[in-house]
Formats: C-alpha cells, sequence, structure tokens
C-alpha cells in the first residue's frame, strides 16, 4: 500500500506541474533523438570503413572502445570550455556515448554477411558500393538496428545527466527530488523516461520491421 500510494502522490504531482513535465520530457526527447542521429551519422561511415580496410577496423574499433569508457560528464567537462552551458554540451556527450553500440553492431553486421554471397554479387559485376547497397546493408539490418536499439535505451538514462550542466530533460526533477527529498518528484521525473526508452525501443522494432530489407536480392542468391 505504502507503494501504491507513493505512485500516487508522483501522478498527482506530475499532473499538478503538467506544462513543466511536457517542457521537461520534449527537452529530454530532443537531446536523445538528436544525439542519437548524430551518433548515427557518424557510426554507419566509419563501420563501413572498419569494414572495407582491416587497419581502419583495428583502429576504429578502439576508438570507439575508448569512447564508450569515458563516463558522459567527462565529456562533457571536457567540451564546456568550448560550447558552455546548456543543450549543445550535452548534446556531444550523449552523442559520444551513444556512438559504440551502432559502431559496433554495424561492423557485425557488416562482416556477418556470407562471403559466398558477396563473390556472387561480384561476379554479376556489381561494385563495391553496389554490394554494399544491395547485399551488405539489406542483411545487417536487423544487427545494425540492434545496435541502434541498444544505444536508445541507454541513451534515455544517460540524458538525465543533462541537469548538471543546464541541458535540461527529466534529470531536473529527477536530482531536483533527490536534493529535496521528493519522492513524488522523483518519480515523476523517473518513471516516464522509463516508459520513453520502452516507447522508443518498440517504435524503432516497428521500423525495423518496415523496412524488412533483410534478403539477399534474388538473382545473387540464385548465382550463389
Amino acid at each position: 500500500m505504502m507503494v501504491l500510494g507513493v505512485l500516487v502522490d508522483a501522478g498527482e504531482y506530475l499532473i499538478a506541474n503538467w506544462p513543466r513535465f511536457t517542457e521537461l520530457l520534449t527537452e529530454h526527447l530532443q537531446l536523445v533523438l538528436v544525439s542519437e542521429l548524430v551518433a548515427i551519422g557518424i557510426a554507419l561511415p566509419l563501420g563501413v570503413a572498419a569494414t572495407w580496410n582491416d587497419r581502419a577496423s583495428s583502429v576504429i574499433t578502439t576508438l570507439g572502445n575508448v569512447a564508450q569508457t569515458i563516463p558522459t560528464l567527462a565529456v562533457i567537462a571536457l567540451v564546456f570550455p568550448i560550447l558552455g552551458l546548456g543543450f549543445r554540451p550535452a548534446l556531444v556527450g550523449l552523442a559520444v556515448y551513444a556512438l559504440l553500440p551502432i559502431l559496433t553492431n554495424t561492423v557485425a553486421g557488416l562482416e556477418s554477411v556470407d562471403d559466398g554471397t558477396v563473390e556472387a554479387a561480384r561476379g554479376m559485376g556489381m561494385t563495391r558500393w553496389e554490394v554494399l547497397k544491395n547485399v551488405r546493408f539489406p542483411q545487417a539490418v536487423p544487427v545494425i538496428f540492434a545496435g541502434i536499439r541498444t544505444s536508445v535505451v541507454l541513451n534515455v538514462g544517460t540524458a538525465y545527466l543533462a541537469f548538471f550542466i543546464g541541458g535540461g530533460g527529466l534529470g531536473v526533477w529527477v536530482i531536483g527530488g533527490i536534493k529535496l527529498f521528493s519522492t513524488a518528484q522523483l518519480l515523476a521525473g523517473a518513471i516516464p523516461g522509463a516508459l520513453l526508452a520502452v516507447a522508443l525501443d518498440a517504435g524503432l522494432a516497428l521500423v525495423e520491421r518496415r523496412v524488412g530489407a533483410t534478403e539477399t536480392p534474388d538473382g545473387v542468391a540464385a548465382a550463389g
């Protein structure tokens, strides 16, 4: 009953501060989505480069692992003198943190394509780019999307740290609730974040199913 009472208090707090909640939720969502788009825009080309060149693969994988070990707040601290407080430094920190799962899965997905299928495509006269577009990427889509989904879920939680440099988001309520010993305020910020992570993951799963480009073109399959 005590747990139920706390949840009721959190719901009442949320309803009483609904305009502020929508503002913080919008900020949180912007942080997550924009940083993910930046991470995807960096990770996909790096993943392709790593697939085409063994030396580049070693360097890129190492850099990705290093980026993942650096705490988000440390990245934010490093860019703070250049970008100052607010949305932009938080965005950089989140993008760096989101990079590795996408990069790792992009490399794994592209390299998992059967060599015989790739050789068959080349035997049909496809260029390297055509093989990448028509063979490797379609078959790697499930693995790449798995990395993106993992990255998004992690980023929803990491975005709470944006509070510390004025980046906004639901962390304003969560950290504020901790400081004020207000469980209602804390949960009013934490529970929507958890639901947001679930919703984004489900949405990406739907997008993945709709893309549906997971089969090799018939001509290539036949040639293989």
